[in-house]
């Protein structure tokens, strides 16, 4: 099956070739390690998690790798460090744990590289030299700066003209520019900042540089995908692509690149003045990781996302339905059946095109609503099929992974199995048209918290709230 990703270097979808089929090579930009981290870094993360887990799929494990880094140097972080008064080398090891589990939380497996700037400062001042040797950045006054002047096909990636380019990356206006629109690859640091010795004076590297360096560095001079956010594209992206292809002479940085759209929280643009300021962090101690992770899929990755608290409802509920029909056909005695025909695979399909996320969300649904009926009709020969379907396809979406009578809130496998036994007895009531027990019941089982819903593929249950 071909996978198929909108490539925003060329505007349109491409079928992926990797350049070697036994190292297919990602990289994605990573946090910046000072605070927790947002739904809007969430996104990505959880985007690029689903491609690596495609990308394995067709090509294997052991043929995939994916470098995500950690920004670990930068002004943002130095300025919190001094304001909690805390060393940088504690704060930003403190946050990149807490990122790391709170990605977890949500399903985001680890990458297979996480480098950190500050590993990487050697790389990064050769790569300065290197583009200083070749004509395309200058030193000056203790700085060295990209000449994007010299560079002809710069903006090949944002397609904006010099007067938006140098509006839009808010450069800062200095004397020893030569172009207003050269940016900076290292910089002096004062005896209170962080910084290392290099050839231009002791300082520290700009944020471009680190990108460039590191997937280098992991990567190659040219790899296959570079994956990150919207707002990313312009100037990080385009200036990683100017400072790759002038250091190395390619025509090319990274073969495919992959951008999500924006995140909006509760129908405005996030703020804490607004006090829709989300972190995943927080949102952990409400709600399961699995519906944080649902929500962030339930658009179309390039397309907007507005993430709110309804939508997180909406995505606990989907998932209690999923999990529903698992679970009614584990209380059953059924178990997966693994022996299932790859080529049939509606998830992958619908992943393949560009990471449809909603058509392979819609696919799931589908499965369990056939679960349902299987359990409901009696067809116990399909039953099995269809529990391994909805939990090997659950996989490429990073999704149904954990277990079914265990999803529930508050409900541990006694309880859920207790509630099962309850809903068959109503179904059996019902048969019997014994409706004010089938009524006493389902006010039983209200008063302690749990709604049932009954539909064509018979009754699922939740816990309320």
């Amino acid at each position: 099956m071909d996978l198929k990703i909108t490539n925003t270097l060329l505007r349109e979808k491409q079928v992926f070739t990797p350049i070697d089929p036994s190292n297919v090579r990602v990289y994605v930009c990573g946090p910046t390690v000072y605070d927790y981290a947002h739904v809007g870094n969430a996104r990505p993360a959880v985007v690029f998690d689903v491609l690596i887990r495609v990308l394995r799929h067709l090509y294997g494990a052991e043929h995939v790798t994916h470098v995500a880094n950690i920004t670990d140097i930068d002004d943002k972080i130095m300025t919190r460090a001094k304001e909690r008064g805390v060393a940088i080398e504690a704060l930003t090891s403190e946050t990149a744990d807490i990122y790391n589990a709170d990605m977890a939380a949500i399903g985001v497996n680890r990458p297979d590289v996480q480098p950190r700037a500050t590993g990487h400062v050697g790389q990064m001042i050769a790569l300065t030299e290197r583009l200083i040797e070749r004509g395309h950045a200058y030193a000056a006054e203790g700085h060295v700066l990209f000449n994007v002047p010299s560079m002809a096909e710069y903006g090949q990636l944002s397609r904006r003209d010099r007067d938006e380019m140098i509006a839009g990356a808010r450069v800062d206006v200095a004397p020893y520019k030569r172009d207003p629109a050269d940016f900076v690859l290292w910089k002096p640091s004062a005896d209170d900042q962080p910084g290392w010795d290099s050839p231009w004076g002791r300082g520290r590297p700009g944020w471009h540089i680190e990108c460039s360096a590191m997937a280098a560095e992991h990567l190659g001079e040219v790899f296959d995908i570079h994956g990150g956010g919207l707002d990313l594209i312009f100037p990080h992206h385009e200036n990683e692509i100017a400072q790759t292809r002038c250091a190395f002479g390619h025509a090319t940085m990274a073969n495919y690149w992959m951008h999500n759209g924006f995140v909006t929280v509760e129908g405005e643009k996030m703020s804490k003045s607004l006090g829709n300021f989300y972190t995943v962090h927080d949102m952990l101690e409400e709600w399961p990781g699995e519906a944080i992770r649902l929500l962030l899929l339930s658009a179309h990755y390039r397309q907007p996302l507005d993430f709110s608290k309804a939508g997180l409802k909406e995505a606990k509920t989907q998932l209690d339905k999923l999990y529903g029909a698992l679970n009614r056909a584990e209380n059953a005695g059924h178990y997966p059946d693994w022996n299932l025909d790859r080529d049939d695979n509606p998830v992958l399909a619908a992943l393949c095109d560009d990471l449809n996320s909603p058509l392979a969300l819609a696919a799931l649904h589908q499965t369990a609503r056939e679960l349902n009926i299987a359990l409901d009709k009696g067809r116990d020969r399909e039953v099995p099929a269809l529990m391994g379907k909805l939990v090997e396809w659950g996989t490429l979406l990073g999704l149904l992974q954990g277990e079914a009578g265990a999803w529930f809130r508050g409900a541990d496998s006694g309880d859920a199995e207790e509630i099962e036994a309850l809903i068959e007895a109503r179904v059996a009531a019902r048969k019997a048209k014994d409706f004010a027990e089938a009524d006493r019941i389902r006010d039983e089982l209200k008063a302690r918290g749990i709604e049932l819903e009954d539909g064509a593929g018979g009754t699922t249950w939740k816990r309320a709230g």
